[in-house]
């Protein structure tokens, strides 16, 4: 169960981070309350996988996730540019992600 938190936590991240984005400075009401209530779920989480999940491998596979949804997302819906190189630097990312889970 902790493992499926955390890739939660991880999407929320995301949902943090591109909600961020859109409040502008915090000058957005509705993306700054977003930004609170998925920061505040994305955190909590987070403490509650790693109750069982060893900090490093929790907080870098909860990092990675989050990072890659956000350059995912910038590059899907938010028109950031996409090309071949970040795409492969998004998947070391993801084989990162993907070897923390398998050596723990």
């Amino acid at each position: 169960m902790a493992w499926v938190l955390l890739v939660i936590s991880g999407f929320l991240e995301t949902a943090w981070a591109t909600a961020l984005a859109a409040s502008k400075g915090f000058t957005r009401l509705w993306p700054t309350v977003t930004f609170l209530i998925t920061l505040t779920l994305s955190m909590g989480g987070l403490a509650l996988a790693l109750r069982s999940i060893p900090v490093g491998t929790g907080y870098a596979i909860w990092v990675g996730i989050g990072a890659v949804g956000t350059a995912v997302v910038g590059m899907l819906w938010l028109g950031e540019a996409v090309s071949v190189a970040k795409i492969l630097c998004l998947l070391l990312i993801i084989a990162g992600i993907v070897g923390l889970k398998l050596l723990h």
